[in-house]
């Protein structure tokens, strides 16, 4: 098992809302039971309609469709979920 692990979030923070934080809470929850670094960056969803979104993502252990609907791109959210599943990459979505 890797020592650390990036994560990337798809969707739109907002440190207003109750559930957002505790996205990043659980992996670092998760990293300590396993003894790994876990760091989280978010990627709004505008920010995933982009020619090299596939590159971008690629740089992620693994990704994770955080929750907030309405997105501001619910097509840049469509794509980066799109990615995960066609590549077979490490993805959770809540």
């Amino acid at each position: 098992m890797p020592e650390r692990v990036q994560i990337g979030v798809l969707g739109d923070y907002d440190s207003a809302s109750p559930n957002l934080p505790a996205v990043e809470q659980s992996l670092q929850h998760a990293a300590e039971k396993l003894k790994i670094t876990a760091e989280a960056q978010w990627l709004s969803t505008d920010s995933l309609v982009v020619p090299e979104l596939e590159k971008r993502l690629e740089t992620f252990d693994g990704l994770w469709a955080g929750p907030g609907s309405p997105y501001k791109s619910f097509d840049g959210m469509l794509r980066g979920i799109e990615f995960a599943r066609r590549r077979d990459w490490p993805f959770v979505g809540t």
